[in-house]
């Protein structure tokens, strides 16, 4: 199987075997994360590894129960705690408490957590990214015993699969891709770019079950609902402040 064909194969994985991950193979998926691409090479994140049945557990319950029979869950972290401890041994500042270097980070480990996701699946394994890592920021940093200059921002459910469900909807390249400059989107452009996710059976079976008038409001009214974007902003803002991270 070739690279292209590995990563348009990619489906997410919930249900896992009850089979540990042998230690050679995770250890080659993590080196594949630590080459990812990353800004200054300096490498502005760290990847807890939870493992042991009882911590996998406890992680699934912060993640609200999802993916509760992974073999392990990588938590990929934007870490300026390790790099300020440096530069106070080199008797240097510790300039990277901000913004910018929050969101530096988070590119870091969304470049390495990519590299280890596709590298899980070409050893066999399955994968599944769990976005609620932004839901239980403070929790899952108390949970990991995370210090102060270390924030969440990736979490991923690993292990050998259970299932082989079918493969999720994409838009087309012409609803993501803009040639040259930002291409404004017409209203027929709209309606033809998310046809294809409109058309897809699991959704309209969503809409069917929910009683909604279409998969739009799905994802506003049920799924993501404007007044839980702005209590988890809140609650992740706080949580990134009292980390370090906003200093101006």
């Amino acid at each position: 199987m070739t690279t292209n064909d590995l990563i348009n194969s990619h489906r997410s994985i919930r249900r896992f075997q009850s089979r540990p991950i042998e230690s050679d193979k995770m250890e080659r998926i993590l080196q594949c994360g630590m080459r990812a691409s990353n800004t200054g090479n300096m490498q502005i994140y760290s990847i807890i590894l939870t493992q042991q049945p009882d911590n996998v557990a406890s992680l699934s319950k912060l993640h609200f129960g999802q993916c509760s029979s992974a073999a392990a869950f990588l938590t990929l972290c934007v870490d300026v705690n390790r790099y300020h401890h440096w530069c106070r041994l080199r008797g240097c500042d510790e300039p990277y408490d901000n913004f910018l270097w929050l969101m530096s980070g988070t590119v870091d480990a969304s470049l390495a957590a990519q590299n280890i996701c596709v590298a899980a699946e070409e050893e066999g394994l399955g994968i599944c990214y769990l976005g609620t890592v932004m839901y239980n920021t403070k929790a899952i940093a108390d949970e990991l015993g995370l210090p102060r200059g270390v924030v969440p921002v990736i979490t991923i459910a690993m292990g050998y699969p259970d299932e082989q469900p079918q493969q999720s909807e994409r838009l087309p390249l012409e609803g993501v891709v803009h040639q040259e400059k930002y291409h404004d989107y017409s209203d027929d452009d709209i309606e033809r770019v998310h046809r294809i996710r409109e058309e897809f059976p699991f959704n309209q079976e969503m809409v069917r079950q929910n009683k909604t008038r279409n998969l739009a409001e799905i994802f506003t009214q049920i799924r993501y609902p404007k007044k839980d974007n702005v209590a988890i902003s809140n609650a992740l803002l706080d949580f990134v402040a009292e980390s370090g991270m906003m200093n101006q």
